[in-house]
């Protein structure tokens, strides 16, 4: 009789061990779960190759401000690479990077290859902050960093399309996407120069 008891004891323990381990579990796993929607998607994971043909890595860029635009030569909006150029050399030393990405998605309004393009930008503009290898802004072929930029399921803050040349996207110094800033915003409006010294 003692055996029978000692045994049904042991069983009841073992049962309750199991039911125990399974009803805290999932608590756990929330948890998890929970930390791992709370850490923000970055531009950090990014290796992307510039107009040179060298490797651009983003992690590089932690800590600064980034604008983010896609450029193109033959534009009504082309103009605006001077105001970039301009703002460029005025923040780069508070922490502020602007990164170009021409395509010719828009009116086939960047023909050139990668070495006109930066000949152009050289003798046109001056430009001297980094331009990138031409891609693909939109479409089936859009390139992998402005699927990033362009859908929430990969940015966490919003789905948007890139409507023209010159469209900008603000990244903060935690490589978050901030804003997204139509084309013919400006880089001297108010505000991208109020983001920038905020």
């Amino acid at each position: 009789m003692k055996k029978t008891l000692v045994i049904a004891g042991i069983v009841a323990l073992i049962i309750g061990t199991i039911l125990y381990a399974q009803n805290t579990e999932p608590s756990k796993q929330s948890k998890t779960q929970n930390t791992h929607t709370m850490i923000k998607p970055t531009i950090y994971q990014f290796k992307v190759t510039d107009i040179a043909g060298n490797t651009f890595d983003f992690a590089s860029l932690k800590g600064k401000k980034i604008l983010i635009v896609n450029t193109a030569s033959e534009c009504g909006l082309t103009p605006q690479y001077e105001d970039l150029e301009t703002l460029y050399t005025t923040y780069k030393s508070q922490d502020l990077v602007v990164v170009g990405f021409p395509s010719n998605n828009f009116g086939g309004q960047e023909p050139g290859t990668n070495k006109e393009i930066a000949s152009f930008c050289q003798k046109n503009y001056g430009v001297s902050f980094p331009m990138m290898n031409k891609v693909s802004v939109k479409g089936d072929d859009m390139c992998a960093i402005y699927q990033f930029l362009t859908q929430k399921d990969k940015n966490g803050l919003q789905d948007s399309d890139v409507e023209w040349n010159f469209q900008k996207y603000l990244i903060n110094k935690n490589g978050e996407l901030e804003k997204v800033l139509s084309p013919r915003t400006l880089p001297t409006d108010p505000a991208i120069l109020n983001w920038i010294k905020a």
